[in-house]
């Protein structure tokens, strides 16, 4: 992972993203993926940005399927935004960093 994003899994999700004093962005991704390759350097990107104002994370959805069945992931990539626990956003695909910026504006 790039310096600013963060890896969870379902041991630490909890505590790094649901109990997070700040606002996370999680990228539900697999390996094996060609669009959620393609969106790593978005993720990246949008991570630098927000540094100090938005966590942002990723989360192997093969390796940590708890997790992933808990929020309903059926479709890879798939971002959340958490707020104070809460999900409070959502987008599916290999989306524009435009969208992710939006999703980021509406919450923060």
């Amino acid at each position: 992972m790039a310096g600013n994003v963060v890896e969870v899994s379902d041991a630490n999700f909890k505590q790094e993203v649901l109990d997070a004093p700040v606002p996370v962005l999680v990228d539900f991704w697999a390996a094996w993926c060609g669009p959620c390759r393609a969106l790593a350097p978005t993720i990246e990107a949008v991570a630098n940005e927000h540094s100090g104002k938005v966590k942002v994370c990723k989360l192997d959805v093969d390796g940590n399927p708890t997790v992933a069945g808990q929020f309903g992931i059926r479709s890879i990539p798939t971002i959340l935004f958490f707020k104070a626990g809460q999900n409070v956003g959502q987008l599916i695909g290999n989306v524009p960093k435009g969208a992710i910026d939006d999703l980021i504006k509406r919450h923060v």
